[in-house]
């Protein structure tokens, strides 16, 4: 044998990277190297030291926890989650609520006392107060209660009915949908009690149009108080926009919403003797009839 190559294997049996546990440093790293090396050095371990069945099924458990946290670091939140082929549809509706918003803020002029249009705040304040539900409800019962004609008392109590079904719709319709407001100003002490928390579908838009309605079906009134009862429902709607309470589609649902209203209590009109029993009952004067 050659001189020389004694002499290289001699260097290359006295090298310390030769050694088995060495041997890993001498080779390029691949993908997921670190995992392997671990676990390697691992069955080094334990060839080099048998451990009992107990410790050997807490290392396997140890290491099937460790890739499912691996698995679930990983793992992106939906949220963060980018949709690479949107639809149609989806575009359009985002695009329509953005310029709905963007739009309704803009329109939002009384919100604040430092808004632009702040020095009327208190009076576009109280026209909407005119369509809150407190005060119809207040009203018609007092009505009611100084009514001494059928006629009238049928009128009230179905209008009394219809109050109750916009109050409960709206309720219900907004706690489905959860919409808050464009400037998501919190609620006041009346909105809690008229159960008018979120924005979608506007309440006070919604009770001036199915109130106007009703009064124009069943009120004898001039031309000029049928024109100012129209007028007073549709500024009812648009004060809750300048109030930055409702977006513009609230307040279109609120009144699409109080037509339908209105159409549900004349399909279901109550007759004067219902109303009379009715009455009655509320009153705790009913007796029954002989």
């Amino acid at each position: 044998m050659p001189a020389h190559q004694s002499r290289s294997r001699t260097r290359d049996r006295n090298n310390v990277l030769n050694r088995p546990e060495f041997m890993s440093l001498n080779h390029p790293l691949r993908t997921g190297s670190n995992a392997e090396v671990r676990g390697s050095g691992r069955r080094a371990g334990q060839t080099k030291h048998p451990q009992c069945p107990h410790q050997q099924a807490d290392h396997a458990q140890e290491s099937v926890e460790h890739n499912k946290d691996r698995r679930e670091s990983v793992k992106l939140p939906e949220e963060d989650c980018m949709q690479l082929n949107p639809s149609f549809k989806g575009i359009a509706f985002n695009s329509l609520l953005a310029i709905d918003l963007c739009m309704s803020k803009r329109l939002g002029v009384c919100a604040y006392a430092y808004s632009s249009w702040g020095s009327i705040r208190s009076i576009v304040g109280l026209l909407a107060l005119t369509g809150h539900f407190i005060p119809w409800i207040c009203g018609t019962i007092l009505c009611l209660s100084r009514s001494n004609t059928l006629a009238g008392q049928e009128v009230l109590v179905n209008l009394l009915l219809a109050l109750i079904l916009d109050v409960m719709t709206v309720a219900g319709v907004q706690k489905l949908v959860k919409r808050k407001g464009p400037l998501e100003l919190s609620p006041s002490f009346l909105d809690y009690v008229a159960m008018d928390v979120y924005s979608f579908p506007a309440a006070h838009a919604s009770r001036a149009v199915m109130v106007a309605k009703f009064l124009l079906s069943h009120l004898v009134l001039a031309v000029p108080l049928r024109i100012l009862l129209v007028l007073w429902a549709f500024l009812v709607g648009v004060s809750r926009i300048l109030l930055g309470r409702h977006h513009l589609t609230d307040v279109g649902c609120g009144f699409a919403l109080g037509f339908l209203h209105y159409s549900l209590v004349e399909m279901v009109w109550l007759p004067s003797s219902t109303c009379q029993t009715l009455i009655s009952i509320g009153t705790l004067s009913w007796s029954p009839l002989i």
